[in-house]
């Protein structure tokens, strides 16, 4: 015996669903590969960053030591056009870092609607599904409802 119309219904909504929602968990899943990939762009931008700035007070420290001891104005030149490099190196990596970090929130943005979308989908199926499971509950629930009033008209217990 076959499910009764309604109940056919939903179930085939959801297996019509399905490749839908395999689409959607494929591109829920690529979106989070992305999303984890610029993470790490942005933690070795950050990184990268903070290495050039140590070595930057590193460098300046050297000055003061270096400078108090007296130095040619050749080494100073030189301190002078390196450090100019060094703030020029510091300032890229930050451009870079903040490019990193706001790409990073383009991408975070298209996880979350695919990740909306999948559970939005989900939903529904589960839903369907449901419905499906009520329908046959209420199918079955009529047909037990009628055995037991054929028992009743003819006088069985």
């Amino acid at each position: 015996m076959h499910p009764p119309y309604g109940a056919r219904m939903s179930l085939s909504r959801a297996t019509r669903l399905q490749p839908v929602v395999e689409m959607a968990e494929k591109a829920e899943r690529e979106a989070a590969r992305q999303l984890g990939h610029c993470q790490g762009l942005v933690g070795q931008a950050e990184a990268k960053l903070g290495e050039l700035e140590r070595f930057r007070g590193d460098y300046q420290q050297q000055w003061i030591s270096e400078g108090s001891k007296g130095v040619s104005g050749q080494w100073l030149m030189n301190y002078q056009r390196f450090l100019a490099q060094l703030e020029t190196a510091v300032g890229q990596q930050q451009q870079s870092l903040e490019w990193h970090r706001a790409n990073l929130e383009k991408v975070r943005a298209v996880w979350q609607q695919r990740y909306a979308r999948l559970e939005g989908l989900r939903k529904l199926v589960q839903r369907y599904i449901d419905e499906a499971r009520l329908a046959e509950d209420k199918r079955e629930q009529k047909l037990l409802d009628e055995l037991a009033q054929r028992l009743i008209d003819r006088g069985e217990p």
